[in-house]
């Protein structure tokens, strides 16, 4: 089912009204047109099943009106087609209220593989440090495309996981966290290290790239982007893969669906009004304003994900 409210038209409407006047929410006619009795219907339905009553006939409203028997529902379907849960021990996440708002895109600086990421989030002791979503991306050293694009889901919906680092607060239990696997910045000719607890930088060869663990890569390698000026202090990049951007979408128009979060909002419509530094803009006031999406980036200058590449930056306009 498509996500439906005031405004709307269409079958779908139609099926929705009826659903409702079975119930005895709706009495008005079956017209198809989403007007203010159906907004109003809508409504007092979500809130009789302790749903945020918005009138917005998204994921959990269609998911409560299934339980009931009344509607056929292809969320399930979607979600199997999409992501594969691979949870978390339940003591590494925890629940909030369930009322998401915003969805955070980050990078793990890390390896292609969103088990072994969300297995090593499983491990450490750090507490409950994740995101919903993992999405997998190629191997740095050798391009190896198994897990690209592969988007894994850490734990269940209405869980969260520290990913904002701004503390417990709503905003922090209502994002929803996306993690692409992905290394971030990429020195050249060499990396930094600690050596005798000072930060210095270890010669390599000139011409190659290095991630900050030391992984060397080709100047050759299709992985490498360098961006037209430096982003937190760094040209090069490790390129987010064409599939995992085109996954990336995907997700992102699933929860606006799900969740009732207009992904429009955020740092795509900053990007239209700014351009590339919309990523380097850090308000955390403005992110909590605007529901929305957001990068890492716009809540601290401490962090580098997501970075400004064309086709990241392509596709959040065309969402």
């Amino acid at each position: 089912m498509n996500i439906i409210k005031i405004g709307s038209q269409g079958n779908d409407v139609v099926l929705w009204q009826d659903f409702l006047k079975e119930l005895g929410f709706y009495s008005g006619l079956i017209d198809g047109d989403f007007g203010r009795i159906t907004d109003s219907a809508t409504k007092s339905f979500q809130k009789k099943h302790f749903l945020k009553d918005d009138g917005v006939v998204g994921n959990k409203t269609y998911s409560m009106a299934y339980k009931l028997g009344f509607l056929t529902s292809d969320c399930s379907e979607l979600e199997a087609s999409l992501f594969k849960a691979h949870h978390l021990p339940k003591n590494e996440y925890a629940f909030g209220e369930g009322d998401y708002q915003w969805i955070c895109l980050h990078h793990t600086a890390g390896w292609n593989n969103p088990y072994s990421t969300i297995d090593s989030w499983g491990r450490d002791s750090r507490g409950i440090v994740a995101t919903e979503f993992v999405v997998g991306g190629q191997k740095v050293t050798d391009g190896d495309s198994k897990y690209d694009g592969e988007i894994l889901q850490a734990f269940p919906e209405g869980g969260y996981g520290w990913h904002l680092g701004i503390g417990n607060n709503f905003m922090h239990r209502n994002t929803i966290g996306i993690e692409l696997n992905n290394f971030g910045f990429l020195t050249k000719g060499g990396f930094f290290s600690r050596v005798d607890g000072k930060k210095v930088f270890v010669n390599r060869k000139k011409d190659h790239f290095y991630t900050y663990v030391g992984t060397e890569i080709s100047p050759n390698s299709s992985q490498v982007v360098e961006l037209d000026k430096e982003f937190r202090g760094f040209k090069f990049w490790h390129k987010y893969s064409d599939e995992q951007i085109k996954k990336t979408f995907d997700l992102l128009k699933y929860l606006s669906e799900r969740d009732g979060i207009d992904v429009r909002d955020g740092l795509p419509k900053l990007i239209k009004e700014k351009g590339i530094e919309a990523f380097d803009i850090v308000d955390r006031r403005m992110c909590e304003n605007q529901k929305g999406l957001w990068s890492h980036t716009n809540y601290t200058t401490a962090k580098t994900d997501v970075f400004p590449q064309q086709e990241m930056i392509d596709m959040l306009l065309s969402l």
